[in-house]
């Protein structure tokens, strides 16, 4: 009996989307000197935000998942940043890069900085492909408009948003036709499904946790990836074991240790996080961790009772507060938060130039 020549693989059960710059990539371009820099870095100079790497391979460890990169680096630094996701040991399935090159060619300057003309066609144009009952989980910062196109894009697939909307939404960014076209186009391809389960912001700019209530619980801003990794333990997406790998890398490149991890999990709780369930195999999967040959994990017990103050953190906030009601979001009155920073930033300082004059 003879072998087939190519065994297909299963189709993906989770996407896992994420963005790179202040998402996985610890990047400054506020300014042209920072730019320069950063488009003038090696692979090897690169630094990634402590955790996402491993936590990036952890969600991918079961084998049925499908990684989906987006970005607003430009298409030159393909091959740098490439090396730089191998050195991490991370293996992708899409990587898209933006051509800014050629939208400065063709005079398509608002295209530079806008991001909704080009992350959201992306997004509905790889869900097209996709199979229907694929989870997703979408990761952004909070640097342009990912919370915005992020929870549109899932709003749009679950057919909970109409097409007027939409198309004052483009309006409002100031999208080109074409690419308002490829939208449209994609939306309406795109088969009706209710597949993304979370929304995580990294919080880069330090934003208010509160600002991205408006986009409803399914929205989690972090303010690092150890946060993310507990939610998605409680999502059952990850093991204990795994969310302490997550903490060990955190560990090893950045300087936490358990005090200022158990802050982080306390953090959640406040914001109506459900997740006292996952302490108790979490604080199991600790001590057995710190009771082994791991030189890393050993930075986490310099206190021999630190388990157990970890343990005394997490109870003593008593009962969690229930998360807000899951909500429809009205994305006319968010429009603002679909425009580039820097056109906020303009209309803002010509409303105070106006006011003092």
């Amino acid at each position: 009996m003879s072998l087939p020549d190519r065994i297909d693989p299963h189709p993906a059960r989770h996407i896992y989307r994420w963005d790179l710059d202040k998402t996985y990539l610890q990047t400054d371009f506020d300014s042209l000197r920072q730019l320069l820099k950063t488009a003038l870095q090696k692979a090897s100079q690169k630094t990634a935000v402590p955790g996402a790497a491993t936590l990036i391979r952890e969600l991918g460890a079961s084998g049925d998942s499908r990684l989906c990169i987006i970005s607003g680096s430009p298409v030159q630094m393909r091959n740098v940043l490439e090396e730089k996701l191998k050195l991490d040991g991370v293996e992708w399935d899409e990587l898209v890069l933006k051509d800014n090159v050629r939208n400065l060619l063709r005079g398509r300057f608002r295209a530079l900085r806008g991001q909704v003309g080009y992350k959201l066609p992306v997004l509905l144009e790889s869900r097209v492909h996709a199979p229907v009952d694929a989870e997703e989980v979408l990761f952004g910062d909070d640097a342009e408009a990912d919370a915005f196109i992020y929870s549109l894009y899932a709003d749009l697939i679950a057919g909970r948003v109409e097409e007027p909307v939409l198309t004052k939404v483009i309006a409002a960014a100031e999208v080109y036709p074409d690419d308002a076209a490829r939208i449209l186009e994609a939306w309406k391809a795109v088969a009706r499904a209710d597949p993304v389960r979370r929304i995580f912001i990294m919080l880069d700019r330090l934003t208010p946790p509160a600002y991205f209530s408006r986009y409803g619980p399914r929205v989690v801003p972090v303010f690092n990836y150890f946060q993310a990794a507990l939610v998605l333990l409680g999502d059952g997406l990850l093991t204990p074991a795994q969310v302490v790998r997550v903490a060990r890398e955190m560990v090893q490149t950045a300087g936490y240790n358990l005090i200022t991890l158990s802050n982080s999990f306390q953090d959640l709780l406040r914001r109506g996080l459900p997740l006292q369930a996952v302490a108790a195999p979490l604080i199991q999967a600790l001590e057995g961790a710190l009771q082994g040959p791991d030189k890393v994990l050993a930075a986490l017990r310099p206190v021999p009772d630190i388990v157990n103050a970890f343990t005394r953190r997490v109870a003593a906030l008593g009962t969690t507060p229930p998360l807000p009601p899951a909500k429809e979001v009205d994305y006319l009155q968010l429009l603002d938060d679909a425009r580039p920073r820097g056109a906020r930033a303009r209309d803002k300082a010509g409303k105070g130039a106006r006011k003092s004059g």
